[in-house]
């Protein structure tokens, strides 16, 4: 049995199932539609928020989970005598990681390190999945938490949304333009920067918008020693589609795909098609 306890949050769109697999705690982040819960457990969960989502006039209330599910993870840890690796969804998106720390303040137990990874989704998913393969190869809590720590700010993910509907209901966007700019096929690219989603351009129609993802890949530098993920909201075949193209196109023999979740899908709706990597450090220094 691992002394070493990673936790993380369902903004990594990690399934119960797969978290199960990897020996990590999930911490679920609330989403509901008024009085009725969306749970994000399953790729099923997945699909049924967006389905519901459509429905809807408003956007649902999200919330971050409540410090006790942190302190059962802690109290659980120290009766176990683990190590206790956090990882949180970006702060500059949540106050998750707050939630994190006050529970640690309450448990007493320091042997608690907690990390705003800020990131979300696909990229928050990368460094859960490297912090599992250090503790395979047993490294210590401090020596995973400094390689994630200089790895963060260069992971990138970066998507094509179907929709300006979502950013408008979010308040990104002024009233009414997002009903011309659907009119006319526009598609916003946004990606999370410093730790929040910015807005990155505008395309005309979903190809030339695959097309600007395709352009932030080859500008940039990327670190063969971590994964390339792509990634979909909704439809599954749009993210087949997309998946399959960019391992044509950048030779990509060992790329995953994977459904993103409620969490930042509120903000984006269906059919967005995402791109995920990391930079390489640059020469003499971390970024």
């Amino acid at each position: 049995m691992s002394g070493i306890r990673i936790v993380t949050d369902t903004a990594s769109d990690i399934t119960a199932q797969q978290a199960q697999q990897m020996n990590v705690r999930l911490v679920p982040l609330s989403i509901a539609f008024g009085e009725r819960k969306m749970p994000m457990e399953s790729e099923e969960d997945f699909q049924n928020f967006f389905e519901q989502l459509y429905e809807e006039r408003e956007l649902p209330t999200t919330g971050q989970p409540s410090p006790e599910a942190y302190l059962n993870e802690y109290r659980e840890a120290e009766k176990n005598q683990e190590d206790v690796l956090v990882l949180t969804l970006s702060g500059g998106l949540s106050g998750t990681i707050r939630s994190a720390q006050v529970a640690k303040e309450l448990s007493g137990y320091d042997r608690v390190t907690i990390l705003d990874t800020r990131q979300a989704i696909l990229t928050q998913r990368m460094l859960v999945e490297r912090a599992v393969l250090r503790r395979s190869q047993g490294r210590s809590v401090e020596e995973i938490a400094e390689e994630l720590l200089e790895a963060r700010d260069r992971l990138v993910v970066c998507g094509v949304l179907d929709t300006l509907t979502f950013l408008r209901k979010g308040g990104r966007i002024p009233a009414g333009f997002d009903v011309i700019g659907n009119v006319l096929a526009l598609k916003p690219i946004i990606e999370l920067k410093d730790g929040a989603l910015i807005k990155l351009g505008v395309a005309r129609g979903q190809r030339k918008g695959r097309e600007y993802l395709f352009k932030e890949f080859e500008a940039a530098p990327v670190d063969p020693e971590w994964p390339v993920y792509t990634g979909y909201t909704y439809d599954r075949k749009l993210g087949e589609d997309f998946y399959r193209e960019a391992c044509e196109r950048f030779g990509l023999s060992a790329a995953r795909m994977y459904p993103v979740g409620g969490v930042i899908g509120t903000h984006v709706g269906k059919n967005c098609a995402a791109l995920a990597f990391a930079r390489k450090a640059p020469l003499g220094g971390q970024v």
